[in-house]
Formats: C-alpha cells, sequence, structure tokens
C-alpha cells in the first residue's frame, strides 16, 4: 500500500508572521466593507487580476481593453490574446463554484495523471493553514507542469479558489497583478524551491504578495482626490497636450491649472507624461496611468 504524498515543505517563523498579519487583514476587511462597495471593487479588482494573470504569460492587452471586451465591446488586439481574455472572464465568473481538491474539476492531466491524482488528495486532506496549503498546491502544480500551455495560469487561478474558500474576499483581490510587477521575483522563487527541494522559498514569497494585496484593499472605494484632479481624469481621453486639457476644462490661466489640475495629478500618480523627464516639451502630452483608470472607473460606478 502506497504512503499518502506529503508534499516536502518548511513552515519557518517568516512564513507563520505572514499568514496571522494576512489573517488579521483579511478579517479587518471582511467586517469593514459593505456590500454594496464590495460590488464595485469586485469588478474592478477583477479586471486587474486577469490582467496580471495573462500578463505573465506575454498577453500585452491593458486594463481598459479587458475592460471592454468584459463590456461586449469589439477591440483591436491580436484574436488570440483576445480569446484568453475571454476564457479567464469566463473561468474568474464561475471559479468560486469549483472544488479545488477535485481531479475532475481540473480537466484531465493526461500527462501526469498520477501526479495530480497525489496532489490533490494531499489537498483534501491537509489540516495546514490555507494561505499554506494554497501555496504549497500551486508550486507543485507548476513543478508537475500537467499540460501543454497554460499551467501558470491553472496554477494562479487554483491558489485564488482555495483561498476564497477559506474566506471569500479573495475573489476579489488581485494578488495576480502583484505577482506580475514581481515577476522576476516569482520564477526566482520556483526555482529557489525547486532547487531546495522545499517549496518554503516559493510560500514565503506568495504570501508577501497576498499581504501586500490585501493590505492595499481598504473599504474606501476609492482614494480621495480634489474636484479638479478629478475633472482633469474625466476629460483626459488618449493623449493630451496642456492646452488640449485646459480648453476641454475650461480654464485659460495655465499657472492655475499646473498648480491645481496638473501638479497634483502627476505627483499622485494618475496621469503620467508621455516623454518623461521633459514636461516643457513641445511634444509633451499626458495621459492616464492604470492607478488614474481605476480611480475613474470607481468614480463613475458611484
Amino acid at each position: 500500500m502506497r504512503h499518502p504524498y506529503q508534499p516536502p515543505y518548511t513552515i519557518t517563523s517568516a512564513i507563520l508572521n505572514l499568514a496571522a498579519k494576512i489573517s488579521e487583514t483579511a478579517g479587518r476587511i471582511s467586517a469593514l466593507t459593505d456590500a454594496a462597495k464590495a460590488l464595485r471593487l469586485r469588478r474592478i479588482n477583477r479586471i486587474r487580476t486577469i490582467r496580471g494573470s495573462l500578463a505573465i504569460e506575454g498577453n500585452t492587452l491593458s486594463e481598459k481593453q479587458i475592460t471592454a471586451i468584459l463590456d461586449g465591446k469589439q477591440v483591436i488586439a491580436p484574436p488570440r490574446e483576445v480569446q484568453e481574455v475571454r476564457n479567464a472572464i469566463f473561468a474568474y465568473d464561475c471559479f468560486e463554484q469549483w472544488r479545488p481538491e477535485m481531479e475532475a474539476e481540473l480537466m484531465e492531466a493526461n500527462r501526469v495523471p498520477a501526479l495530480m491524482q497525489d496532489l490533490l488528495q494531499w489537498l483534501s486532506t491537509s489540516d495546514q493553514h490555507p494561505l499554506i496549503t494554497s501555496s504549497v498546491f500551486h508550486y507543485e502544480f507548476e513543478f508537475i507542469h500537467p499540460f501543454a500551455d497554460g499551467n501558470g495560469r491553472m496554477g494562479r487561478l487554483w491558489q485564488t479558489l482555495i483561498l476564497t474558500r477559506w474566506k471569500p474576499l479573495f475573489a476579489d483581490i488581485p494578488v495576480e497583478s502583484l505577482v506580475h510587477e514581481h515577476q522576476t521575483e516569482y520564477y526566482q522563487a520556483l526555482q529557489n524551491s525547486t532547487d531546495q527541494t522545499d517549496s518554503a522559498p516559493f510560500i514565503a514569497f506568495m504570501l508577501r504578495m497576498i499581504l501586500d494585496a490585501v493590505s492595499s484593499t481598504t473599504p474606501q472605494v476609492a482614494p480621495q482626490v480634489t474636484p479638479q484632479v478629478e475633472r482633469l481624469l474625466d476629460v483626459l481621453e488618449g493623449e493630451k497636450t496642456r492646452e488640449e486639457l485646459q480648453r476641454a476644462i475650461g480654464l485659460k490661466d495655465r499657472k492655475s491649472f499646473r498648480e491645481r489640475y496638473l501638479k497634483p495629478a502627476l505627483a499622485e500618480g494618475w496621469i503620467e507624461m508621455t516623454i518623461p523627464g521633459k514636461s516643457n516639451s513641445r511634444l509633451q502630452k499626458y495621459r492616464l496611468t492604470d492607478r488614474g483608470q481605476r480611480q475613474l472607473q470607481e468614480h463613475d460606478g458611484e
């Protein structure tokens, strides 16, 4: 009779501390976020999640394009990348109905059925904390690499599913977006765990990403901005020059525009220059950052 599979991992004090901080922060968010705000945040964070996870695998579509696809609009982009977004939208729309420990939910991992059976059996019987089991599963899934393509996306989705079964708020926390921002460290943590035959480095990395994602999720739907900056964000579509923005706002005073509109928006990262470091260039234009686009979406949703 075979012994049950036990993935090799070490629980360090750093891992325990991270898990405790995540649990505390997640509990506080659950208590403070009301249903109406949660619904608006879900859409915004789902878009960030999809973009982050697909971007790690090379998909180039922006949050704005993904939003358009989600709204049923046509976008000009490679058909394969558009289909990847549609598939991800479908998966994240229904993944909360899945059971993470069931082999049938993963379709057929034809290449390595025995390894996947062992891993899923371990997941269904482990009494370890979900923050740890989800990270171990994520690493082991990437190590087994059961499919010809899409293993990274499935591993990240499955970790989110496990966490969501623990606390539903994780369905709306864009951990994948932070993983994308730390993509080099993500792959290095995978490699370090493989080299050490111990998934502790990867567990610690993922818990840091989860803690950062949870900590950045607040009960407020949107950060507070001045009415002037809100007005600037409202009129900034595509790329515009300073003169075009002033005309759109209806403001003739250049100094007032610079001090009350432009500088605060740049300082807070709501907008960016198309030619960084050359604010006086005749060719200079301004555009929304991803953060600015999210702020605009949140404001429109209120």
